[in-house]
């Protein structure tokens, strides 16, 4: 037989066990394991020590009028934008492991240069987008030393697709040690205007003005956003965060489109607090909170708070989700420029931001497998890199995580 047959042999007969090995671990448990997006009620199981749900419940992630992404001779084709910092060589990764595990996925990269003034190769993006309906990027870099008309390349491409719902489900791991344990909670954030509008001018030397652009429409497509995605998590509690008693007009709006859209779900409690007492709030009682819906830029401030409750950036997978498209990527958004290139970066979540993305192509064995993966790494094997007190590489992270893959053992029920 010639060499490139039996290569060929080996690697379908390799694609085949780990599919059914992937395919024997999610039918032998009732349902299947998703801790990023499970719910709190319904039915529940132990992994690793912490209580999760089923992902196969009904989601948000494809809306009903949401055209299907690309798909050709049964491989979907996802838009991958490498970014800047540790995005090109963690995304390696993620295509090291989609490769490994026999993910019917094929990638069309598309590089943005984040030194250009011009907004060619970001435009070339957003069509890879358009054309697939759906990505998975680094953070691509915002030099403040550029000149004021170059705006941020991540903003453009949120505001270009309607990616109007940021949604970050930030939860503790197994095998982290944080100073609160057992934190659920999930943050919508609207991703598309407030302060990120760019919208502001020098009306004299030394005077400049920046504006606040809060609209109806998008309030209420973002607070009902976050009540339906509360209704379908199972969750009890939408909490507003806003700062209306300063900006009466803006947040006042936002707060008010929240209270009209609460009124439409009398099964959830509603009830708002000012980002200030927010923050306090999270790192002193961050239990209380349940769901949470903001404003733009309360929601970066937040979802770094919440990051860092649960072990820090490297660990917590982000979405953005529009009517029409989906860009996944790690939730704090940073790209990790001063570790770049040195093997240390914490793969986990991007690794769980591409299996969020699998899941929202229903391609649930592929994700439930790179996960469980993932999460016996940290907890079972205590492989940790240097952000959550570990001397392990990125690369060694990767490599456990795909014998973990290999063995295709069955999903731990208990510790």
């Amino acid at each position: 037989m010639e060499r490139a047959q039996l290569l060929l042999l080996v690697h379908a007969t390799t694609c085949f066990t780990i599919k059914m090995a992937a395919h024997s671990a999610v039918l032998s448990m009732s349902k299947i394991i998703n801790p990023f997006w499970g719910g709190r009620l319904g039915n529940t199981v132990k992994v690793f020590g912490t209580t999760l749900t089923s992902h196969r419940n009904k989601t948000l992630l494809t809306g009903e009028n949401i055209p299907p992404p690309a798909k050709y001779g049964g491989r979907h084709t996802v838009t991958l934008i490498p970014g800047d910092g540790i995005g090109p060589e963690l995304l390696n990764h993620v295509r090291e492991v989609f490769r490994f595990s026999c993910v019917p996925v094929d990638f069309e990269v598309v590089n943005v240069n984040s030194a250009l003034e011009t907004d060619d190769d970001m435009n070339n993006a957003i069509t890879a987008i358009r054309r697939n309906g759906i990505a998975l990027k680094g953070n691509i870099e915002t030099k403040h030393t550029m000149a004021p008309s170059v705006k941020s390349r991540n903003n453009l491409l949120r505001t270009s697709l309607d990616l109007y719902a940021n949604v970050m489900h930030c939860q503790s791991l197994p095998g982290v040690q944080t100073r609160h344990k057992n934190i659920d909670i999930m943050i919508i954030r609207e991703n598309t205007e407030g302060e990120y509008s760019s919208l502001e001018h020098e009306s004299v030397s030394g005077v400049v003005e920046s504006l606040k652009i809060i609209t109806r429409n998008n309030s209420l497509r973002i607070a009902d956003y976050a009540f339906k995605l509360a209704r379908e998590k199972g969750r009890r509690r939408v909490t507003a965060v806003h700062k209306a008693n300063i900006m009466k007009l803006g947040d006042g709006l936002f707060l008010q489109c929240c209270r009209e859209v609460a009124s439409g779900y009398p099964d959830i409690t509603f009830d708002s607090m000012i980002v200030d007492n927010t923050t306090m709030q999270l790192v002193s009682k961050p239990h209380q909170f349940d769901v949470m819906v903001m404003p733009n830029l309360y929601g970066n401030v937040v979802s770094n708070v919440c990051a860092g409750l649960v072990g820090g950036p490297g660990l917590v997978p982000g979405a953005n989700y529009g009517n029409a498209y989906a860009v996944f990527e790690t939730a704090t958004r940073n790209t990790g420029k001063s570790i770049a290139g040195k093997n240390i970066a914490n793969p986990t979540a991007m690794l769980l931001a591409s299996c969020m993305m699998l899941d929202h192509l229903k391609l649930y064995d592929h994700a439930t497998m790179i996960r469980h993966a993932v999460l016996k790494t940290m907890n079972e094997t205590r492989l940790h890199t240097a952000d959550i007190g570990g001397q392990g590489t990125t690369s060694e992270v990767v490599q456990t995580i795909m014998r973990i893959i290999q063995s295709g053992g069955q999903l731990t029920t208990e510790l």
